[in-house]
């Protein structure tokens, strides 16, 4: 056995994403009978649910039409369970397998090295998209602060509290900072993952092109639009059955993510040159 033969039962669905069958698996770890191999399912399943994630996200119950011998010429079909599995299920089903067979040996050292590429993937785009999106923060809050100015506003920080208010269910920039249980000198916004940034931004260029678009004049009426827009994302959010923005994790500040960005793009260039 080689490890290219997992990649070789591995399918892909109509959304693009990879996953490989239970049936498939368990003859390629040595097991006998699908039955003798559901106990490492479920132990699995276990253990994927006490590491905090969600099971039908990883073990996905399906059923499929096999066929079964009849004893005549002609051929019949019979309805049988099935799991449809992701990398990290595998990974944890060959961590719960029988640690005897030399199968799950091998499936255990390709899946861990498979996985942990899969998360540094993973990782290195989430740090793309945050690192981009925060630099289009800092650019339309540019421009939020000026047609705020231009607008009347004179208190420019109690002017965001409102937009946070409606953003984030009543919580102030304060609340944010200390839900994220950040230190003072933090700013909260480098300590937001790109689905956070993203509703920030929209709420941001929103705004701003209300406030332009209306010709709303004065704090009040500003704080008015800037809580309405913030509540308008929010709403967005919840119909689309969304996270809500103050319940999104915290991630590392963004500067770690540039360090991992600019150490990949050291490794590439002399790969690039070569």
């Amino acid at each position: 056995m080689t490890d290219n033969i997992f990649d070789q039962i591995k399918k892909i669905n109509e959304y693009g994403k990879e996953y490989w069958s239970a049936r498939d698996l368990f003859k390629l770890l040595g097991y006998t009978e699908y039955n003798k191999f559901v106990p490492a399912i479920e132990r699995a399943k276990e253990a994927c649910k006490n590491s905090g994630q969600s099971v039908v996200d990883h073990f996905a119950e399906v059923s499929e039409m096999i066929k079964i011998a009849t004893g005549t010429e002609k051929e019949a079909l019979r309805s049988v369970e099935n799991y449809s599995l992701s990398r990290y299920a595998c990974y944890l089903i060959a961590q719960n397998g029988d640690p005897r067979k030399e199968e799950i040996a091998l499936a255990q050292t390709y899946f861990v090295i498979q996985t942990r590429k899969q998360e540094v993937h993973e990782q290195l785009i989430e740090d793309s998209k945050r690192v981009l999106l925060r630099d289009e923060m800092k650019e339309h809050n540019k421009n939020l602060a000026k047609a705020a100015k231009e607008a009347g506003v004179i208190n420019y920080a109690n002017f965001q509290d409102y937009g946070y208010m409606g953003l984030y269910g009543g919580l102030r920039q304060k609340d944010i900072h200390a839900r994220k249980r950040l230190n003072k000198k933090e700013a909260i916004l480098d300590h937001m993952g790109s689905e956070e940034l993203a509703a920030n931004l929209f709420r941001a260029t929103q705004t701003h092109a209300k406030l332009r678009r209306e010709n709303i004049v004065g704090q009040d009426k500003a704080n008015l639009a800037h809580h309405d827009v913030g509540k308008k994302v929010r709403q967005t959010i919840k119909e689309l059955g969304g996270t809500m923005p103050e319940k999104l994790p915290t991630p590392d500040n963004i500067k770690e993510s540039k360090k991992r960005l600019k150490k990949q793009k050291k490794k590439i260039l002399p790969e690039v040159q070569e």
